[in-house]
């Protein structure tokens, strides 16, 4: 139970928010007619009295709540009353308003447990809305940009190996083109290799379009990219192709040039950029929209522990009643195949550790999926705070990276190891990398292969942690 003592413009819309959270509220006022219409409004208990008056208090039941709320335009009022209520109560928290020139002065030796700084809540108010304003125009912007693909569709292009995180993205982004009435598809190159990833699409029922089925790119009215920025780089579009949306929460290039883009880094998963978009937009999100974007900010922060933001959390708590635990379950708990199977082995036999880093060759892979996997499995190793784990694919070194060494920001390790013969990046506690294997020449034989890859992979990658390479 909560009271609210004085109640003019601040008290009463206290009283009425207290209200709609279902919350048991005593009123007290010294003001009849305002009691009456308190009462008219559906407050049930609303008594007249002095607010600094201990019996009044008392026989109000002020003595049993949780806190009482001060907010009367009288500092000098509200600093009697909150003595009163200590009177009778010294468990009770007390929330009290300040004047404009209020200093801590005027509440030493008071027992209060906040202090409300009008002007301060005027700022606060004012920025939250300023914030909320700034996405609404760009929001306007970004359906402008939809509605112009017209009947050509749109084409929302995911990072290569789609991640839940962009696959869930595409599906919110795809949903906002709907309800403007443009067609549009989901594209990706590569693999969805990842079991979790193949049971969010399959018990879910997307339809994803892999690239090399796509005859040219450039018949789409309008090219979307999400969880990618640049052409070519981690996505099957040439370099150089024209793109009008990109939506992201990776490190970009500050030389974009797109008609609208949203790129975050500061946030753990694109994912919470798409429920903003639903919030403001004030699109229903339905329960198979919830889940994969719950799923997407989930893995993308690792749990929740990886770069997650007071933003994350705020959509994790909008999508959680939304979502369907029971279809989670079964995303988050696939059949692992043989194959995740055997590289996982492969990383755990051909481990070579150097104090808390540990370096994996898997050798020949089908899947890089299964790299991430391995990666993050070998992390929970004890004394083990980075790793890295790598293999060969289809003409294509791919390496995977895991960090949980605060001192080390391990997108910046590997972009500085493999950024200036490969693609590399990613953050402080996940990255990646991918080189071409036409680097290491004509080597026919895969013993003598295996053994250059290694040797180069090893060194680079100390070299830039700062580590000089010896034999063990």
């Amino acid at each position: 139970m909560h009271a609210v003592l004085g109640c003019g413009t601040s008290g009463y819309f206290a009283a009425e928010k207290l209200k709609e959270s279902k919350k048991d509220i005593i009123i007290v006022d010294n003001d009849k007619t305002r009691v009456e219409s308190l009462k008219e409004r559906g407050f049930s208990t609303v008594i007249q009295g002095d607010i600094t008056d201990i019996k009044t208090l008392k026989a109000a039941g002020v003595a049993n709540v949780e806190a009482a709320l001060i907010l009367t335009t009288d500092l000098e009022l509200n600093l009697k009353a909150a003595r009163a209520v200590k009177d009778l109560n010294d468990t009770v928290a007390i929330v009290v308003r300040a004047k404009k020139d209020s200093t801590s002065e005027d509440f030493k030796d008071m027992d209060i447990d906040l202090v409300i700084y009008p002007s301060y809540v005027v700022a606060e108010k004012a920025i939250e809305s300023l914030k909320e304003l700034e996405l609404r125009r760009r929001l306007k912007h970004l359906k402008k940009v939809i509605k112009d693909a017209g009947e050509k569709a749109l084409a929302i292009v995911l990072q290569d190996n789609p991640d839940p995180d962009a696959i869930a993205s595409g599906m919110s982004l795809k949903r906002i083109a709907e309800t403007l009435n443009i067609q549009s598809d989901l594209i990706y190159g590569g693999e969805i290799g990842h079991e979790e990833n193949k049971a969010l699409v399959n018990l879910l029922g997307l339809t994803l379009i892999p690239s090399v089925k796509v005859r040219d790119i450039r018949d789409y009215g309008k090219i979307a990219l999400i969880e990618s920025s640049v052409p070519g780089v981690n996505n099957f579009l040439p370099k150089g192709t024209r793109i009008d949306i990109i939506i992201d929460h990776h490190p970009f290039d500050d030389k974009i040039n797109v008609e609208y883009w949203d790129i975050r880094p500061e946030l753990g998963a694109a994912s919470t950029i798409l429920t903003e978009y639903f919030v403001s937009l004030d699109i229903d999100i339905t329960e198979d929209l919830a889940t994969a974007l719950l799923y997407g900010i989930k893995t993308d922060t690792n749990n929740f522990t990886r770069a997650t933001t007071s933003d994350d959390l705020k959509a994790v708590a909008m999508l959680y009643p939304k979502a369907s635990q029971e279809l989670l379950i079964k995303i988050e708990t696939p059949l692992m195949s043989t194959e995740t199977l055997d590289i996982l082995s492969e990383a755990i036999r051909n481990r070579k550790i150097k104090g808390s880093f540990l370096l994996s060759n898997v050798g020949f892979i089908r899947d890089r999926d299964t790299l991430p996997q391995a990666a993050e499995y070998l992390l929970n190793l004890e004394g083990i705070s980075t790793v890295l784990v790598y293999g060969i694919g289809k003409n294509v070194i791919y390496l995977s990276g895991r960090n949980k060494d605060i001192r080390i920001n391990l997108g910046d390790i590997m972009n500085n190891a493999f950024g200036n013969i490969g693609q590399a990046g990613g953050h402080a506690t996940a990255a990646a990398a991918k080189i071409s294997l036409g680097l290491f020449g004509i080597v026919k034989d895969k013993t003598s292969l295996l053994k250059l890859v290694e040797e180069a992979i090893s060194s680079r990658f100390f070299e830039a942690v700062g580590i000089e390479e010896k034999s063990d």
